[in-house]
């Protein structure tokens, strides 16, 4: 399965869905194309040098986000992407760019979420970015808090949840791979 990762930073988790691949983790996929918003996104550079292609696309070069989205479908298409990563990207897609990829793209999402969490949690979701055309308002794929620490500083906290982001993209990216995920109504069951 072609995967295609969108980002508009430094890449984190676009490396480790990399990594993962690599080593085996993630089985049945490759990543074969990375893509920003941004040209000065330094998880371009990440990639290339992991020998993964890149595609950058400037959003002023097209006349509204429906135009830069059906043009970058196309990009996605002609690449043979079977599945869309958003890994930090920060660009919200359009209906035009959903349609066209509608239950094949996931997102992952650090957010505070009281039906999930609890006071002194941090909710984290790996979701698909499928059936809503609102931001991060799919299905949920895995979550799990993690546990804000009385000794927390925001730049430990930050840590443990990019590594639980890390953990749970690759697990969600493996069973979408696996073809162990179903779609049912709001609901994504494991197979």
């Amino acid at each position: 399965m072609k995967a295609a990762v969108f980002i508009s930073g430094g890449g984190t988790n676009m490396m480790s869905l990399v990594e993962a691949v690599k080593s085996g983790e993630i089985k049945n996929t490759e990543i074969s194309l990375v893509f920003s918003n941004r040209s000065d996104a330094p998880g371009l550079e990440k990639a290339k040098n992991e020998g993964v292609s890149v595609l950058y696309m400037n959003p002023k070069d097209y006349s509204s986000n429906e135009e830069y989205d059906k043009a970058l479908a196309e990009k996605m298409n002609d690449a043979g992407a079977e599945v869309i990563c958003l890994a930090g990207y920060m660009k919200i897609l359009t209906p035009v760019f959903l349609d066209t990829f509608k239950g094949r793209i996931m997102n992952v999402h650090p957010a505070l979420l009281p039906s999930f969490g609890g006071k002194g949690f941090y909710g984290l979701n790996v979701h698909k970015a499928v059936l809503d055309y609102g931001a991060d308002t799919g299905p949920v794929i895995l979550q799990e808090p993690v546990k804000v620490e009385d000794n927390d500083t925001p730049e430990s906290l930050q840590k443990r949840v990019l590594e639980k982001e890390h953990e749970l993209y690759k697990k969600a990216l493996g069973l979408y791979a696996e073809g162990k995920l179903e779609i049912k109504g709001r609901r994504v069951f494991i197979k």
